[in-house]
């Protein structure tokens, strides 16, 4: 939907990428390295091929850099609820690292965007009522900021695109920066 309201013609390819990470790392250098994992893969299927690769990833951390807590995607049901609990009435980070690849030559650029979200309360039959919608699947943290908007009181530094999953105006630097023509 983003890359389709920046006006950029593209094609979607889901790849069987290990999203698993150390959950010492820290959020940026997660995201980061997500992102780059996915575009290498990509690049593994389209070497030399005359395109442009965009790869994301998004994870939301609870805490200071030194002691964050990494949220990935709920597994199930019940550990949506309980992250949505953890996240309710804080402000947590969420950093999107965006990995840009050139195909023809394999050339890569990595870069990240974090923006912090102020989250209200949110009452148990709330978050039941959230995770009963199936809002929180294939989610960070456990929400989609698109239909979970009603929880979020503030975004500071970052946009709320970044919070969707992907930072349009990093994305399309780095599709220029490798000479892409967007």
């Amino acid at each position: 939907m983003l890359l389709a309201e920046a006006g950029l013609a593209f094609a979607v390819e889901p790849l069987d990428v290990d999203e698993s990470i150390d959950p010492a790392t820290p959020p940026v250098q997660a995201a980061q390295a997500l992102a780059r994992r996915k575009a290498e893969a990509a690049l593994a299927r389209h070497a030399g091929e005359h395109l442009w690769i965009v790869a994301a990833d998004t994870v939301v951390a609870l805490g200071d850099d030194d002691d964050a807590r990494l949220l990935g995607k709920p597994a199930d049901a019940e550990e949506a609820r309980s992250t949505l609990l953890a996240l309710a009435g804080t402000r947590h980070r969420v950093a999107t690292g965006v990995a840009v690849a050139r195909a023809s030559d394999g050339e890569l650029a990595v870069a990240s965007e974090v923006t912090f979200v102020t989250m209200r309360r949110i009452e148990p039959a709330e978050v039941d009522a959230y995770v009963a919608s199936g809002g929180w699947r294939d989610k960070a943290g456990g929400y989609g900021i698109q239909d979970a908007d009603s929880f979020v009181t503030g975004l500071e530094e970052g946009g709320f695109d970044n919070v969707v999953g992907l930072p349009v105006a990093l994305t399309l630097e780095l599709l220029r920066r490798l000479g892409a023509p967007v």
